[in-house]
């Protein structure tokens, strides 16, 4: 059994009879009133992401998680295939349990099978990937110093926030947890 007080990022436990994957975590205490754990949790049977609130001293059952390496070839429809790096062994995943992260998946990409009771049920992405910038729209001179954000398509068809200095043609760092710009990768 584990408590509110062993929460991390990343850590999988069963509630209400759902497996859960803790994204984020936030604890607050406000003077006279228990604690409260706020969470970010995706389900990995449904890939559903929601937000919980559990009090201080709540207890779960933890889940045996183990974790194999896999390397993403290509899709096949709604499911991507990847192949187990020991084993050889090649298996399809729905894309639709992966959700936003399947558009940042690129060929021979390593990630990380997740294995709850000797079933795959879910696909952990690097938490940042390199993608270079397909289009964009154009910064105004004189902007490059702002915080402003402007729309941007990847190579993967994907469409995000990115700075005004961030020109076609450019190679930058994702996020893949969040979806947001990290920083432009110098080639």
């Amino acid at each position: 059994m584990i408590s509110t007080a062993d929460f991390h990022n990343g850590l999988v436990f069963e509630d209400e009879g759902q497996i859960w994957e803790i994204i984020s975590y936030q604890h607050h205490r406000k003077s006279q009133a228990a604690a409260v754990y706020r969470t970010v949790l995706r389900s990995l049977s449904s890939g559903n992401v929601a937000e919980r609130s559990y009090s201080s001293g709540t207890k779960f059952r933890e889940v045996p998680v183990v974790k194999r390496e896999k390397t993403y070839i290509y899709d096949e429809g709604d499911s991507a295939v990847f192949m187990d790096v020991e084993s050889f062994e090649q298996l399809s995943f729905p894309k639709s349990k992966l959700g936003t992260q399947a558009s940042f998946l690129q060929e021979n990409m390593t990630v990380l099978g997740v294995y709850v009771d000797d079933k795959l049920t879910n696909i952990e992405l690097p938490p940042n990937v390199v993608l270079k910038v397909s289009s964009t729209v154009p910064g105004v001179k004189g902007d490059s110093v702002s915080n402003l954000q402007k729309p941007a398509t990847l190579e993967t068809g994907l469409e995000i926030q990115v700075p005004l200095f961030v020109k076609e043609g450019d190679r930058i760092r994702v996020d893949t947890r969040t979806t947001q710009y990290v920083e432009r990768v110098k080639e």
